[in-house]
């Protein structure tokens, strides 16, 4: 394999951090996998409604969607290793419970659905800290390959958990893959009890969760790169969740189907994902972001249709290897794109929308292909989502992903040191910035197009309110303001403006006339 970073696409291997962790995810993937064929195989053998049984997985992952901002935020401000540790626990006293109780026969089918619900808001907790932690554990042109490395990992865990997952149900019953799981967290926690990491810098001031994860939204709202990237991957993951949600049910009906031949099939899907993570370095240089998620679309939608034609092992087993080797090429393709476009500072936060974007795509899709069927068939649904997979990629087309790339985003801190508020004004007091500059006539329509590039930057990195106004006696001066929630956000914002975001105030302010810097004012406002 050849990968963008010097080093090669096994590189990030060199470092201990990532191997150690990667090692024991793989692990716990491995346990996760086994969980999720168990409690889907259960479901059919409660419950065997399709309606019913998709809900299993959009119980799994409707806590993403609900809770990934709010566990966005705690990772950005809270140690991330202590955050992992504590929720891990719990996480492994909630997984015995569950196996404990198939094992005696205790289980219904709104426990299941309510387990799942607790193990799903767990994993909701971690998921913005563990992505976020992985431009800690290598430098930043082995990034590219460290992820393709993570998910090369959730697939090879894919490609074997279901597998022994069932043989494991077949064999010692469905109690044994929860146990396994169990196990799986006690991996986990010892690989971070042993992992340290160097300490983070102290943040200076803290906002309130609230005004941190709004902070977090505006920052995609406001970030191109992160705002086309979950645009198109909502509009892959909402169809794409259909073979996801429907595959019990698939294996089920199948000709000679069953608890093997659904294993059979979900470890053909991480074998398929695995040989697509080996591949995708070599398909990436001759192909760019949006043409690897294009064919990786098109993947996606023959294994659909596949599925749907031919409900026969011959047919199914090969439509979900190539169901797996379209998925990594477009999760790895999305998750890289999302990765490049944030700065440090809103990483977490920033990996958490497009985690609710992913999460609540796939739960809406859930629910939406289990009805479909349920009122319809099986096939129809697949049918459906296969049409819709490439409508979809058809109007989300000009939405570029990887935008970020190849963009210098680490802080600059080169604005100039902010004055001390006057006595009496509380750092906690919104505030407000205005910029004068003086603008010739000859260059006011590049002024106002390099103003909103400009205009971006400050809503990405703390504003949250942003206006342009032009002298009427003076038609030459011009006046930019812009609202911050606290003086103690707008000293954030100091230490927020990246390289990227200085080379936008330079060129806005070579168009600045008389020979000096424009006039920059700070306003508090008073107690009331």
């Amino acid at each position: 394999m050849s990968s963008s970073g010097s080093g090669g696409a096994y590189a990030p291997f060199g470092h201990p951090a990532f191997a150690l962790l990667w090692t024991a995810t793989l692990v716990s993937n491995t346990g996760t996998w086994m969980h999720e064929v168990g409690a889907g195989w259960l479901m059919t053998t409660l419950a065997p409604s399709p309606a019913v049984v998709t809900l299993v997985q959009a119980a799994g992952t409707l806590p993403i969607f609900c809770f990934a901002l709010f566990a966005g935020a705690l990772a950005d401000r809270l140690d991330r290793r202590r955050l992992l540790i504590g929720i891990n626990l719990v996480l492994l006293g909630i997984v015995s419970l569950l196996a404990l109780l198939v094992w005696s026969g205790r289980m219904t089918p709104g426990l299941l659905i309510g387990f799942t619900l607790a193990i799903g808001t767990g994993a909701a907790l971690m998921a913005p800290a563990w992505q976020a932690i992985v431009p800690q554990l290598v430098p930043a042109p082995e990034l590219r390959a460290a992820i393709a490395l993570n998910s090369m990992g959730i697939n090879i865990a894919r490609a074997i958990g279901p597998a022994v997952a069932g043989l494991l149900i077949a064999a010692a019953g469905l109690a044994a893959p929860f146990a396994l799981n169990a196990l799986s967290f006690v991996v986990i926690l010892a690989a971070l009890v042993l992992w340290r990491p160097p300490a983070a810098a102290p943040r200076r001031h803290h906002g309130s969760l609230r005004a941190e994860m709004a902070t977090g939204l505006r920052h995609v709202r406001h970030n191109r790169a992160m705002r086309d990237t979950c645009l198109r991957a909502a509009a892959f993951f909402l169809f794409a969740s259909g073979y996801w949600a429907l595959l019990p049910l698939i294996a089920r009906g199948a000709t000679g189907g069953g608890s093997a031949l659904y294993g059979a099939l979900m470890g053909l899907i991480g074998a398929g994902a695995v040989t697509g993570a080996v591949l995708l370095p070599r398909l990436q240089a001759r192909l760019d972001s949006d043409r690897v998620v294009k064919a990786g679309t098109l993947g996606t939608a023959l294994a659909l249709v596949l599925m749907a034609v031919a409900p026969v092992p011959a047919a199914l087993m090969p439509a979900a290897f190539l169901g797996g080797l379209a998925w990594i090429a477009v999760l790895t393709s999305f998750n890289v794109s999302a990765q490049t476009a944030l700065p440090d500072w809103i990483r977490a936060r920033g990996l958490s929308v497009y985690l609710m974007v992913f999460f609540g795509a796939m739960t809406a899709g859930s629910v939406l292909w289990g009805q479909v069927a349920a009122h319809g068939s099986i096939p129809a649904a697949l049918l459906l989502a296969a049409a819709g997979l490439v409508a979809a990629m058809l109007a989300t087309g000009r939405r570029a992903i990887g935008q970020g790339e190849g963009l210098d985003l680490a802080p600059a801190a080169l604005w100039p040191e902010a004055p001390a508020p006057a006595p009496g004004q509380e750092e906690d007091r919104p505030a407000l910035v205005t910029v004068e500059y003086r603008i010739g006539e000859a260059d006011r329509d590049a002024f106002l197009a390099r103003l909103a590039e400009v205009r971006a930057e400050r809503l990405r990195n703390g504003a949250t309110r942003w206006s342009i106004h032009q002298g009427v006696e003076a038609p030459g001066t011009w006046l930019e303001s812009f609202h911050l929630p606290s003086w103690a956000e707008h000293l954030e914002q100091h230490a927020r403006v990246s390289h990227a975001d200085m080379d936008r105030h330079a060129a806005l302010r070579l168009l600045h006339a008389g020979g000096t810097a424009p006039v920059v004012r700070h306003y508090i406002e008073p107690p009331r």
